[in-house]
């Protein structure tokens, strides 16, 4: 039976700085499994798997029109297919985090690329749009594991004080995915075929699971992992529901967390895919290399920003354990996002789109770059901390709360994607921002919320949260 959290009991209680308690130092030995060295090499391979999911995405976008004319359809049509994509990589992190806690990450990881693989060479190879969205569900669908099953990889070799910073760096480093995604679809688009970019995915997810296969060990707690053929029952498949991931959001603090990231994610969609038809029309850009460039500088921030956070975030939450005497409260990670929240989030998406309307030529386009880096930093500096967060309070279902919280978060942003160009249309540039930058600070509010409150609010609903012992 699960115990209830209350106010009165918080929900970690201080661990003495060499605990003799028999469970928390055998929880602790599941930390000591690999050597730092090898630590490193399961966050690199991990990285790469996470890389691939960005650049599935990121590439198709530049290389929609291309895909309308050479198909005889419409951008509306083929931008569908985007939209299709968010729907089924939502589904397939619930069923891959879901399966990886039962089976393993590594498991996972070799089931998931290949599909990966086969849908890349099923787009590549698309001449007809019902194909092409087939195999972009497929392509999604191996794609969509390596976030969710990447963080929960994440906590299972990290412990409480050092997660947020290899959580940064896991970010950081598949988010070089986003960065290149645009101009590689633009270069390939423009010079190229769409089909080259596709090819290109089967061959990067080849290089991914190559050596996943080869030096990628299993991470996940040997007690709880389940073997194909090790005992008689372990013989019988097993079924898992991977809605059933999403009974977490029943927690007000993941609901609450999760939005407050969707606030701050809906701002990088709302500068990115309007793009060619903001900058780009403003500034009079039509080629798709050079407006696939304008995304490289929102990548480096993501790339400066997830470890920056994430190294942040752990700072922050041994400072105020210190204050309190060793007592730790989980929401003090989530004091590392509020800078990001609060001010390069906000200000980015207002100040970009009174630049575009406002200011003309080469100063425009200037300072445009500038506010797509300060967003890049912004969003990962509210997104690192908020998946450390999740870790942190759900370990032992750490794969399945980030999926939930991710796939949730894709649902309301393909919704939202879907009426961007409209509300630019009908509003203008400068209003749409300026609208945006206002949901942005609600979702800053939201993250005050939960710090001030987070003990109330984890006392409303226990979802079985983590205690001293399993952390």
């Amino acid at each position: 039976m699960l115990q209830q959290h209350t106010e009165e009991s918080p929900l970690l209680e201080a661990a003495p700085p060499q605990s003799t308690d028999p469970e928390i130092l055998k929880h602790n030995l599941l930390y000591q499994r690999f050597t730092p060295a090898q630590k490193r090499v399961i966050v690199a391979l991990i990285s790469w798997a996470a890389v691939i999911p960005f650049l599935a995405s990121g590439s198709f976008i530049p290389s929609i029109p291309e895909i309308a004319r050479e198909l005889e359809s419409t951008g509306p049509v083929i931008s569908l297919a985007v939209s299709l994509s968010l729907v089924t990589a939502s589904v397939g992190s619930l069923l891959w985090a879901t399966y990886s806690g039962s089976y393993g990450r590594r498991t996972v990881f070799l089931l998931s690329l290949p599909c990966l693989c086969i849908g890349s060479a099923g787009v590549a190879s698309s001449h007809n749009v019902p194909i092409l969205m087939f195999w972009r569900v497929v392509q999604a669908f191996g794609a969509s594991s390596g976030m969710s099953v990447g963080a929960g990889a994440i906590g299972d070799i990290y412990r409480l004080e050092e997660r947020g910073s290899a959580m940064g760096i896991f970010f950081g480093a598949s988010l070089f995915g986003p960065a290149i995604a645009p101009l590689c679809g633009g270069v390939a688009s423009h010079y190229f075929s769409w089909r080259h970019a596709q090819w290109a995915l089967f061959v990067m997810g080849l290089f991914a699971l190559v050596p996943v296969f080869l030096w990628l060990p299993e991470t996940l707690d040997p007690e709880k992992l389940r073997r194909w053929g090790a005992t008689e029952e372990h013989k019988k498949p097993v079924f898992l529901n991977p809605f059933k991931s999403l009974a977490l959001l029943r927690s007000p603090n993941i609901l609450v967390t999760t939005l407050a990231g969707t606030t701050t994610l809906v701002t990088d969609f709302v500068l990115m895919i309007p793009l060619a038809y903001t900058i780009g029309k403003q500034y009079n850009i039509s080629n798709e290399a050079i407006i696939g460039a304008f995304f490289l500088p929102a990548g480096l921030g993501n790339i400066i920003g997830a470890p920056l956070a994430g190294r942040l975030s752990d700072r922050v939450v041994v400072s105020w354990r210190a204050k309190r005497g060793g007592k730790w409260v989980p929401e003090d990670r989530l004091r590392a996002c509020l800078w990001g929240a609060g001010v390069f989030v906000p200000l980015s998406v207002l100040l970009s789109g009174l630049t575009t309307q406002f200011v003309p030529g080469t100063p425009g386009i200037v300072l445009n770059l500038v506010w797509l880096f300060m967003n890049g930093i912004g969003v990962d500096v509210v997104l690192s901390p908020s998946s450390a967060y999740y870790v942190d309070i759900l370990h032992a279902r750490s794969a399945e709360t980030m999926a939930a919280s991710g796939s949730f978060r894709a649902l309301i942003i393909a919704l939202i994607t879907a009426a961007i160009l409209p509300t630019i249309n009908a509003l203008g540039v400068a209003a749409t921002g300026a609208l945006f930058a206002g949901i942005a600070w609600l979702g800053f509010g939201l993250i005050l919320l939960t710090i001030k409150y987070g003990d109330r609010m984890r006392a409303w609903v226990d979802v079985g949260y983590s205690t001293v012992r399993d952390n």
